[in-house]
Formats: structure tokens, sequence, C-alpha cells
């Protein structure tokens, strides 16, 4: 069952931080098509991802790439190698400083909306056009960085990509569980409504403990 959503002019990017508003979708462009492909269902792109790291999986395997004890390390570390892109790039990519006109679209763009609409559920993962994209560029870069061991890495990698998309959804779209799962909830919802120059891990708070960008604790 999907929301009604009621679309609204874009806040003009600016460097203080927006008000987060829990109904509507921010209109990102004037072109009817570019706007509707902004928008996607989050099953799609988890998808691509979750296909890209079986089907990279299943040719290092078939081909001897990926195998044993080795293998699993090779997966565990494109695992967490996808832990730390998610950290810088959250940190120094969607929260560059709105220094210029320049940066403030850029930065609204790719994630200011995401802070002011934090519950459009359409705009929390990239849409397929570009997840296809993101994947193929991943595969490149990987096998011509690591080689043979591309296939295990860019596993755990996509792996963890899509886990992050499915944990990133969950958090903004359902309600905290009472369980131990709630950290995430938690970690989060201080980034978004507290202290958005900390807190940076969506996934995972292990970055956040290592740099030193866990958020302060307040007293509610």
């Amino acid at each position: 069952m999907e929301m009604d959503t009621v679309t609204e002019q874009p806040t003009k990017p600016a460097a203080a931080p927006v008000r987060p508003k829990h109904k509507g979708s921010a209109q990102l462009f004037k072109n009817p098509v570019l706007e509707r492909l902004s928008h996607t269902h989050i099953a799609l792109p988890v998808s691509i991802f979750v296909a890209t790291a079986l089907v990279s999986l299943y040719y290092g395997i078939t081909h001897g790439f990926v195998a044993g004890l080795s293998g699993l390390g090779l997966f565990l570390g494109g695992l967490l190698l996808f832990s730390l892109v998610e950290y810088l790039v959250h940190r120094y990519v969607y929260h560059i400083p709105a220094t210029t006109p320049g940066r403030a679209k850029f930065q609204y763009t790719m994630h200011g909306v995401h802070h002011e609409y934090p519950k459009d559920e359409t705009r929390l993962a990239m849409p397929p056009i570009l997840t296809v994209f993101v994947a193929s560029l991943l595969f490149f870069i990987f096998r011509f960085v690591f080689g043979n061991w591309a296939f295990g890495i860019l596993a755990g990698f996509t792996f963890g990509y899509a886990m992050y998309l499915f944990v990133h959804y969950a958090i903004h779209v359902y309600a905290p569980p009472k369980n131990f799962l709630k950290v995430w909830w938690t970690h989060h919802a201080q980034h978004h409504y507290r202290q958005d120059e900390v807190a940076f891990g969506v996934s995972s708070t292990l970055w956040d403990h290592i740099i030193g960008t866990m958020p302060t604790k307040r007293n509610s």
C-alpha cells in the first residue's frame, strides 16, 4: 500500500540545517521524466545489488577465484570495505560544506532533500538506472584494483550495499523494535534530529566508534 504524498516546491539549498518534514516530497527537477526517475521502490536497488553479489560469487566459485577460507575472507573484507566507504561518503560527500551555490545545490540534491523529507520512502535509494551504473562501475574498478580477488570482494561489498539500503529503509519506515536492533534506529535518529555532524554510520556504528563521531548522550 503506497502512501499519498504532497508535492511541494523544494527548499532553496542553504548551509543551515533544514527542519525535517514528515509528510510530502520535494520536487527536484522541472522535467517530469527526470523527476519521476528520481523516485524508486526500495526493492529494486536492493535486488540489483543482491543479484550483483550472487552473480559475482557464482562466477568466482565456478572459476576458482573464490573458495574456502580465502573466499570467505574476501567476502568479509568486501563487507568491511563497504562499511568504511559508507561512512566516508556519508560524512565527506553527502555532508559537503555548502560554501558555494554549486555545492549547496549538489548537497541538497544528493542528500539534503533526504534530511528535509526523511519519511519520503521513494527517495531512500538511488533509482534503478543509477544503481545499475554504480554496480557496473564497481565491477570494473574492483577488477582493475584487485584482479581475480575482485569477485569475492565485490560480492561482499555489494551485499553490504544491499543490507545498508534495507536497514536505512527500515529505520525510516518502520517503528523501532523493542530489542537490541533498536540501536540502529536510535543512532540514525541522533543524526537526523539532533546532531547531523556526527553518527554517519547507518548499517554499522563501527567507524563512528573508531573515528570518534559517536553522538554525545543527551537526556530526553
